[in-house]
C-alpha cells in the first residue's frame, strides 16, 4: 500500500505560480511511475506531467514550457512547479503513483486561477 498526500494548492491570479507537493509513504520501494493529473469540473481526469517507468517525463501539450516535475528521493516527495498559470489550469490536482499493477491516488488539492 502506498499513501499519497498532496499540498500546496490555492488561489492565484493568472500569470502567477504555485508549487504542489506530493509526499509518498508506505510501501514505496517499488513505485515505478509517479506524477500529476488534474480534473476540471465537468471534464475527465487528465495527465498533467509524470515520470514514467522508463525514466522519461510525459507532459500534456497544454503545460509544456510552463510546468515542471521534480522529486526529492530523500523526502519521498514529488513536486509540481506551475508557472504562467492560466484560468484553464483551474482544477483539482491529483498525485498518482504506480506500483506494478496497482495505481494509487492522493486526495487531491484544488488549484484556482483567477483572470
Amino acid at each position: 500500500q502506498v499513501q499519497l498526500v498532496e499540498s500546496g494548492g490555492g488561489l492565484v491570479q493568472a500569470g502567477g505560480s504555485l508549487r504542489l507537493s506530493c509526499a509518498a509513504s508506505g510501501s514505496i520501494f517499488s513505485i515505478n511511475a509517479m506524477g500529476w493529473y488534474r480534473q476540471a469540473p465537468g471534464k475527465q481526469r487528465e495527465l498533467v506531467i509524470a515520470f514514467t517507468s522508463g525514466g522519461s517525463t510525459n507532459y500534456a501539450d497544454s503545460v509544456k514550457g510552463r510546468f515542471t516535475i521534480s522529486r526529492d528521493n530523500a523526502k519521498n516527495t514529488v513536486y509540481l512547479q506551475m508557472n504562467s498559470l492560466k484560468p484553464e489550469d483551474t482544477a483539482v490536482y491529483y498525485c498518482n503513483a504506480n506500483q506494478g499493477p496497482w495505481s494509487y491516488w492522493g486526495q487531491g488539492t484544488q488549484v484556482t486561477v483567477s483572470s
